[in-house]
């Protein structure tokens, strides 16, 4: 897809012509619109003062007009009062999904129509970008190419009248590449369990590594088995695939001696629910229970591109969870790398477990701070719905940090308690910990209050908790499929926390 910036005329010699408006907005002051012929004028003012187009939310009119085959499109803003960086988002991808219904390829649109006060050109064009490539992905692998080719839009243009190509490309740049990161991402979850192995995952890793100019080792089992990693090993036993263990570090030149930000990512490639065998239903799209791990990859990927002045660890936890004669059972007691041991009391409960090892690997980067993303318990998606992923750190301060970028980055994510009382539902009785609460309530937060365990000797750790999130839903415009959370906050932390 190319997208690029023309210095403002009415008239763009492209085939769709995108005119939002605001609800109850004059039309006559609008740019595009005095550069209709005076046919296409009176059809459009018809339809307003007729209100059969009114500027609502999720209001889209398509209009011939010429003789080339071009079209305007009119697209609601809703009301002015209500404008906020989530419409622009949402009507970015509105705008994209609708050309790829209506087969068309080429869109032009104004910087000026997704304004918002006190944003910097620059921003804006990032957002726009970013929103273009996350509406335009769709994935189509394991399908068959229909007759006519997938929908896709192949050019938009932006045109402003206030603002020079060079600050509005600086955002594009930026915008592109966390869309392009985050868009990978869905592509490493949305692979399936029988693809996407531990090995795979780590090979994509380590390629992404050569192209964008970040370093990344992988441990294997006989490494792990040193290491004493019995968490990720006793997780892996019932799996004819090996685990790995990806470490990806990526360092700006002059920040080698930074204390480094470090991500760590769930990675169950496939997680049937072990010998607690999941649900039928519940099973199904557990090809994307590596999300976290696709998160970290994205977000390191896009951070090394974007040339961050920071230094950046990620670490890569990989199995898979099965059934066979060979794999762990209920009552099993893991030790850890740590020294800590873990007594199993669902083998479905085995993301924890892999983070366990993780989180204590951490520790030998003396980071500034450590978050942990994983696709960890059903619920946070009961507690929050499948808007927001879960924050939990036993530092509310640093929750509420992540939280507001959280909603810059458009990874939505709210805090939940994480305070010592919590601590006491997750005591083994043979063990040190048990690796699921005594009680059938909080599951999110003893899910956190377990990793806060093998998280004491850390400095401002927190977990994302993005099983929520995981998968797109009805009106947000995105494919079905994975969403690439995760890779968004993570680049923003990189960019904008302050410790």
């Amino acid at each position: 897809m190319q997208i690029s910036v023309q210095p403002y005329t009415n008239k763009p010699k492209i085939k769709a012509i995108i005119l939002a408006i605001f609800q109850g907005q004059d039309i006559h002051p609008h740019a595009f619109y005095k550069g209709l012929p005076s046919a296409i004028q009176k059809t459009v003012f018809a339809y307003v003062k007729a209100k059969e187009f009114q500027g609502k939310i999720d209001e889209v009119k398509v209009l011939p007009f010429g003789s080339k085959g071009q079209v305007l499109v009119l697209v609601g803003k809703g009301e002015e009062k209500d404008w906020s960086l989530r419409s622009i988002r949402l009507l970015i991808r509105q705008i994209v999904v609708m050309g790829k219904q209506h087969r068309i390829k080429e869109i032009a649109l104004t910087l000026e129509d997704f304004w918002l006060k006190d944003f910097q050109a620059d921003n804006l064009a990032e957002i726009i970008a970013e929103q273009i490539y996350l509406a335009a992905y769709e994935y189509t692998v394991y399908k068959s190419t229909p007759p006519g080719g997938w929908p896709k839009i192949n050019k938009v243009l932006i045109l402003s009248k206030k603002h020079t190509a060079a600050e509005i490309k600086r955002g594009l740049k930026n915008g592109i590449i966390i869309g392009e990161a985050v868009n990978h991402a869905r592509d490493l979850a949305n692979t399936s369990g029988g693809d996407m192995t531990p090995t795979s995952l780590a090979e994509a890793a380590v390629k992404l590594a050569k192209e964008h100019g970040f370093k990344c080792m992988v441990l294997h089992h006989q490494e792990m088995q040193k290491l004493k990693m019995g968490g990720i090993l006793g997780v892996a036993r019932g799996s004819d695939l090996p685990p790995t263990f990806s470490i990806l570090e990526y360092t700006a030149l002059g920040h080698e001696e930074d204390k480094p930000l470090v991500f760590i990512g769930k990675g169950i490639t496939f997680d049937s629910g072990g010998l607690n065998v999941k649900p039928e239903t519940s099973m199904f799209d557990m090809h994307m229970d590596m999300s976290g791990a696709a998160a970290v990859i994205g977000a390191v990927s896009a951070i090394a591109q974007m040339k961050l002045p920071v230094r950046i660890v990620g670490l890569i936890p990989a199995a898979e969870n099965m059934s066979a004669g060979s794999a762990y059972r209920p009552g099993d007691q893991l030790r850890t790398m740590s020294g800590k041991t873990i007594e199993v009391k669902n083998t479905d409960a085995e993301g924890r477990i892999i983070l366990a090892d993780a989180l204590t690997y951490a520790e030998k980067f003396k980071a500034q701070a450590v978050i942990d993303v994983a696709t960890l318990t059903g619920a946070a998606m009961a507690a929050l719905g499948q808007r927001a992923a879960a924050i939990l750190s036993p530092d509310e301060n640093f929750s509420k940090k992540i939280q507001e970028l959280a909603e810059s980055s458009g990874d939505f994510a709210w805090p939940l308690p994480l305070w010592p009382e919590y601590e006491s539902e997750i005591k083994g009785v043979f063990g040190d910990v048990a690796n699921i609460s005594n009680s059938r309530y909080g599951g999110a937060i003893t899910g956190a209050a377990f990793l806060w365990q093998f998280a004491k000797k850390l400095k401002n750790w927190a977990h994302i908790d993005i099983a929520p999130t995981m998968t797109s839903i009805e009106g947000q415009y995105l494919a079905k499929g994975a969403t690439g959370a995760g890779t968004r906050l993570l680049v923003a932390i990189a960019r904008r926390i302050k410790l």
